[in-house]
This record gives structure tokens, sequence and C-alpha cells, in this order.
């Protein structure tokens, strides 16, 4: 089974081109090649919470991705509220998943430390929040990578059969 996978950037200047999403590309080669999943949806948004929120309904309730897979807005600045708008859609909250992500950076840099980033349950969706750059999306994905499989097949549940 191939995972369906979107992915969302929270960043102002990706948003309004002053930057490339670097860390894509990161998550794009990790799905593909680590998960065998495939990238169904890709968007890039400001850090805006209402704008964060409502990408994120639309990926895990019109596309029915089983992982979304968010960068950026996960830090101490006022404007990194992607962790606040993946509460206000999320159903429960994946605390050890999160935390087991954290643990494994601070290993690597203590600055990481500040990661706010959570992990979440939306229907039959994972949301997992991780860094906007491409060294920190690798430190905290990474050593949780092999613990996705399990998770995602537990938040799917059992698939409906239909009869013809």
């Amino acid at each position: 089974m191939r995972w369906k996978v979107a992915l969302l950037s929270a960043s102002d200047k990706g948003a309004r081109g002053e930057r490339e999403d670097t860390s894509a590309q990161v998550i794009r080669e990790l799905v593909e090649e680590e998960l065998g999943g495939d990238i169904i949806d890709y968007r890039v948004v400001p850090d805006e919470q209402d704008e964060i929120r409502a990408a994120l309904i639309e990926m895990a309730d019109y596309y029915q991705a089983d992982l979304i897979l968010t960068t950026g807005g996960i830090g101490l600045g006022f404007r990194d509220v992607t962790p606040e708008a993946t509460l206000m859609v999320a159903d429960r909250v994946v605390p050890g998943l999160a935390e087991a992500m954290r643990a494994a950076a601070v290993a690597k840099s203590r600055t990481n430390v500040l990661f706010r980033g959570l992990c979440a349950i939306r229907g039959r969706t994972l949301i997992v929040n991780l860094p906007g750059e491409p060294k920190g999306v690798n430190d905290h994905l990474m050593p949780v990578m092999d613990l996705l499989p399990e998770a995602l097949a537990q938040v799917s549940g059992p698939k409906k059969e239909t009869r013809v």
C-alpha cells in the first residue's frame, strides 16, 4: 500500500515567492524512498492561522491524505503559529511521536528543545509538524520514520469495502 501524503509549508517569504522551499525536496525524497508514499498535494501558505487551518482541513477532508507533513512555523517567533492551527483542526493529539522527534533532535543540537511542533489526528489523517529547514526536517523526521507505517495503519483503521 502506498500512503497518500500532503505537504504544507508555512512561510511568509515562501508564499510571496521570496524564498525557495528547500525542505519540500527533502520531504519528497524521504516520503518516496523511506515511507513508500506519494505526494498528492503540496502548497505554500503564509504564517497565518486561518490559512494553515484551511489548508489542513482541505488536505485531510477533501484530498483524504493519510499523512500531512507541515514545515515551518514551529519556532518561538510571534508569527510561528503552525502548532496552534494544527490543534484547531485536530480531533486528538499524539504526544509520544512529537516527544520522540524532539528527543532525537535534541541529541544533535540542544536548540531543538525549542521545537514546538506537534503530531495530531484529524479523522483518518495523521498530521506531523516539522521545522522549515532541510536539516531540521531530517533531524526530526528520520528518527520516527520507521514508526510512521504503524501509526498510519492505526489511524486509517479498517477500510470500508464497496460492493458492486
